[in-house]
């Protein structure tokens, strides 16, 4: 992924999510050194600062606040717009999104040893494949749920820890272990190689144009809901935190099959924002 140094600028970040992720990695590399928050003396405020576990949070400041420079003056316009299409075409988006992402979704099942979430996956594929190519969730409509699953969920069955909250730029919330999570899942997303390979001269974005486009539509679904929790939010940064941890660790503790909420408001690649989930847990913070 960190390849292609002979290349120009703008064609490493144009080789699809992998040129996102780099870029993304090197502004962390490049702040890391003298971003870290210095540990208070005080007994309570160490105990509290441990509990936060965010010790890059000035960084990670600086970072949030620039995500809502670019989400204001871009994203915001373009899912309002995007969001008066009709719900017929944004459900097809979706289901295409979902449907891409089978593959990766398929196999860290397989890594987590969950075999029939990977029969679930494999059946969801090959059903809304024929005939809506994607576009048609025949599947959840024949009662075959989605769930998402990612190599960051793979790590923390393995039992590595989160590490530190991380704030990546452009991608938003994430921690050290789900940051090297994007990293593998990138490197085996089959769409991908499939542009890096493909002949056509547009296929090498491909990656990146659906991970702007699922960007999109995210924060289209979820605009009124994220007003909302801005304008009754003591502290913004904080509140994304808590429900980034939140919306994780109730991924990794509840495989069932069910397809969870994820409520964050940020650029990452999350599903669809729960408003009522989220200003529940606003509420009980501990930040």
């Amino acid at each position: 992924m960190f390849l292609g140094i002979e290349a120009s600028m703008s064609e490493w970040i144009g080789r699809s999510r992998r040129g996102v992720i780099a870029l993304a990695a090197a502004g962390f590399l490049v702040f890391t050194l003298g971003a870290c928050a210095t540990p208070p003396a005080d007994p309570d405020e160490r105990a509290a600062y441990e509990q936060t576990n965010d010790p890059l949070e000035p960084m990670n400041r600086s970072i949030f606040g620039f995500n809502m420079f670019v989400d204001a003056y871009l994203l915001q316009p373009i899912a309002q717009a995007y969001e008066q299409l009709p719900d017929l075409v944004r459900n097809g988006v979706r289901n295409l999104l979902r449907h891409l992402k089978s593959p990766v979704i398929l196999a860290n099942d397989l890594m987590q040893g969950e075999v029939d979430r990977a029969g679930q996956t494999m059946g969801r594929f090959m059903f809304n494949t024929f005939p809506g190519m994607g576009f048609l969730d025949l599947a959840g409509e024949a009662s075959v749920p989605y769930h998402d699953e990612d190599f960051g969920q793979t790590l923390a069955v393995w039992g590595v820890d989160s590490g530190p909250y991380l704030m990546l730029p452009f991608l938003g919330p994430s921690t050290f272990r789900d940051t090297g999570g994007i990293v593998v899942d990138t490197y085996i997303d089959p769409v991908t190689y499939w542009g890096d390979n493909s002949s056509r001269d547009w296929a090498e974005y491909a990656g990146l144009i659906l991970g702007v486009t699922e960007a999109i539509d995210i924060r289209s679904r979820n605009y009124r809901q994220l007003e909302d929790l801005k304008e009754t939010s003591l502290d913004f940064y904080a509140t994304v935190r808590s429900l980034y941890r939140q919306q994780r660790k109730s991924l990794i503790e509840n495989r069932d099959g069910v397809d969870q909420p994820a409520p964050v408001p940020s650029m990452a690649i999350e599903d669809d924002f729960g408003a009522g989930d989220a200003l529940s847990a606003q509420a009980n913070l501990g930040e």
